[in-house]
């Protein structure tokens, strides 16, 4: 079953002769339950795709469509919503609340939709992701690698259709690096999640179900 499908999308900054395209007619899609990882050199465009796909951009034509509805045409409220309960995205950077704690954060986009939260998944990610004794620490008490764990915990709490990864072991040692391509092979093997991953590390890359090579906004290769 196909859970995201990209149509000729084009991402254009500047106009006339200054303009460039960072995204430039990419089409190509994803089934459920694959992980997938876009490669690039440091400008090639692969971040900005990421965003165009996860709602954080607009594109300036083209189209996706996650899970058959088609994002780029949502009003920025319905967007905001449909991002909050269909995509996680983690980035390399953690984005952790640091008044909140490891529970509070993975629950926040719970609380932020005003819905309840389903404790056994809540109880099952703290257990498989490592982070049970230390659901009650704040942030500045975890290492990097448990702060990025706890990330990923808060991108599926709402079982989305697609989780985005963006460059996420860029900030971590390679130890807690393989660590954090564990959780996400677990999360893509044991839930069915279904991943698409941006990495400059072409050993990350490799592990994942397939790989997408973008340059200069374009898509160059695919294996």
């Amino acid at each position: 079953m196909e859970i995201l499908r990209v149509e000729n999308l084009t991402k254009t900054y500047g106009a006339g002769a200054n303009a460039v395209n960072a995204v430039d007619a990419v089409s190509f899609t994803v089934e459920q339950g694959e992980f997938v990882a876009i490669v690039g050199a440091s400008g090639s465009g692969k971040s900005t795709l990421l965003h165009l796909i996860g709602g954080v951009d607009r594109p300036t034509s083209g189209k996706i469509f996650i899970d058959g509805n088609e994002i780029n045409h949502m009003n920025n409220d319905k967007l905001a919503i449909f991002r909050r309960r269909q995509i996680g995205i983690v980035y390399q950077f953690y984005n952790l609340i640091p008044i909140l704690t490891v529970e509070e954060n993975i629950t926040l986009p719970c609380d932020l939709d005003g819905s309840s939260v389903d404790k056994s998944r809540l109880d099952e990610i703290l257990m498989s992701f490592g982070l049970k004794e230390r659901r009650n620490n704040l942030p500045n008490q975890l290492s990097g690698g448990q702060q990025q764990r706890t990330a990923i915990a808060r991108a599926l709490i709402y079982r989305p259709a697609i989780l985005l990864a963006d460059e996420p072991t860029g900030n971590l040692d390679s130890k807690a690096s393989e660590d954090i391509m564990s959780m996400l092979k677990l999360t893509n093997k044991n839930y069915g999640q279904t991943i698409v991953m941006i990495t400059h590390d072409l050993e990350m890359a490799n592990q994942a179900d397939r790989v997408i090579t973008i340059s200069d906004g374009k898509i160059v290769g695919e294996a």
